[in-house]
């Protein structure tokens, strides 16, 4: 079983940039396909963006797509997701898990995109 754990949230100006961190541990990285999911208030829970580890294979939903790139740094056992040119239906908490997700859920970290 992967441990993952979510950093890197804050409050962003409409139009910045930011970029979150998925630290793994606990099994081997490289078994996994890594995802971003967001739960915006009031909604539910979506993925936007997965990352085949072994072979680097990404994946976009179209609401980010352009704006968002997931990338992994095998060595640090960390996924990252940079979003760019962020507006206020960005903010949301994020959270990452395995992909498909698995059935433990960390605590996320909140973005909130707001002047």
């Amino acid at each position: 079983e992967v441990q993952l754990v979510e950093s890197g949230g804050g409050l962003v100006q409409p139009g910045g940039s930011l970029r979150l961190s998925c630290a793994a541990s606990g099994a081997t990285f490289d078994d996994y396909a890594i995802a971003w999911f967001r739960q915006a208030p009031g909604k539910e829970r979506e993925g936007i963006s997965c990352i085949t580890i072994s072979n680097g294979d990404t994946y976009y939903v179209p609401s980010v797509k352009g704006r968002f790139t997931i990338s992994a740094d095998n060595g640090k056992n960390t996924v990252y997701l940079h979003g760019s040119n962020l507006g206020p239906e960005d903010t949301a908490v994020y959270y990452c898990n395995v992909y498909p997700p698995g059935n433990n859920w960390g605590q996320g970290t909140q973005v909130t995109v707001s002047s």
